[in-house]
């Protein structure tokens, strides 16, 4: 009795790239039997259109066709030659490692307040001095307030702040006398129950403009009196 010979995946050839299936590695193999140049390029256009459908994730970026075609080229061992839409890339392209991306250096001297706060800073204190440069100032002078509860939540006095304000923008930035700060029990407040959602009130109302629940509860108030 002849024993059939079994297929292991272990003894198929290797796949490429293993998320596209042993299906698709075979139209690869396919179209680069394909003599004829034009049915090999249609051929290849029919199987980007077959790993788009398996890749729909990557319609949301901006090199979704490119990348196709890159994984078809990759497929294929870099043997595949036809009229594409994109130049064939080179093994030495994938294998190139991305250059060295370099760590800001920028010292913060109040790190507690972020660089946000001193770009605004900055950017404030170039402004000419109006009354919107003010209303900046003030802006920033409770936000840094803000910010410093997040990092301490103790009580701090506005005169820290102030101080603070002066050095970082080397003095050009001052709150008049009569003004004061954002209440610290303010801030810590809305720290904790953070912004109020819109209360949507299409629940609340029905097609004919009355209350939801009001026609239910007038219904079981008429049962009970009979």
């Amino acid at each position: 009795m002849s024993t059939a010979a079994f297929d292991y995946n272990t003894s198929r050839p290797h796949l490429i790239i293993p998320e596209y299936g042993r299906h698709v590695q075979r139209m690869v193999e396919h179209c680069l039997e394909v003599e004829d140049r034009d049915q090999r390029t249609r051929t290849a256009k029919a199987i980007i259109q077959v790993i788009g459908r398996l890749n729909p994730q990557l319609r949301n970026s901006d090199n979704f066709e490119r990348t196709l075609w890159d994984h078809l080229y990759i497929m294929s061992e870099f043997k595949l030659d036809v009229d594409g839409p994109f130049p064939k890339p080179t093994p030495e392209e994938l294998e190139s490692k991305p250059q060295r991306v370099p760590y800001p250096q920028d010292k913060i001297r109040y790190g507690h307040y972020g660089k946000l706060v001193q770009r605004m800073i900055t950017q404030c204190a170039e402004m000419e001095a109006s009354e919107t440069r003010e209303a900046y100032t003030m802006v920033i002078a409770n936000q840094m307030k803000k910010q410093f509860l997040v990092w301490n939540r103790d009580t701090v006095p506005d005169p820290v702040i102030l101080k603070d304000l002066g050095e970082m923008s080397k003095g050009k930035l001052k709150v008049k006398e009569d003004v004061q700060l954002a209440h610290t029990a303010d801030l810590l407040r809305t720290q904790q129950i953070g912004p109020r959602n819109e209360i949507d009130t299409r629940k609340r109302y029905n097609n004919n403009g009355s209350g939801s629940g009001g026609g239910k509860k007038r219904n079981r108030n008429r049962k009970k009196r009979y």
